[in-house]
């Protein structure tokens, strides 16, 4: 959280417990995390801003032609 903040990144707080939730889980053994899982999360936090972007931009579409 500290790096992100640094760079003014938005942090949300279910990035921060989804995070905390691995990184505690992987301080016991690595097996504890179920990383298949945490890789989806990830994912869809990649997806999130650009699949925003283009909902935004198709409502503002659809509200410039009414």
């Amino acid at each position: 959280m500290v790096t992100m903040a640094q760079f003014g990144a938005p942090i949300s707080t279910t990035h921060a417990i989804s995070t905390s939730i691995m990184g505690v889980g992987a301080t016991q053994r690595l097996s504890a995390v179920r990383w298949g899982v945490a890789r989806r999360i990830v994912i869809a936090w990649i997806l999130t801003l650009p699949a925003c972007a283009v909902f935004a931009y198709l409502v503002s579409a659809v509200f410039a032609l009414l």
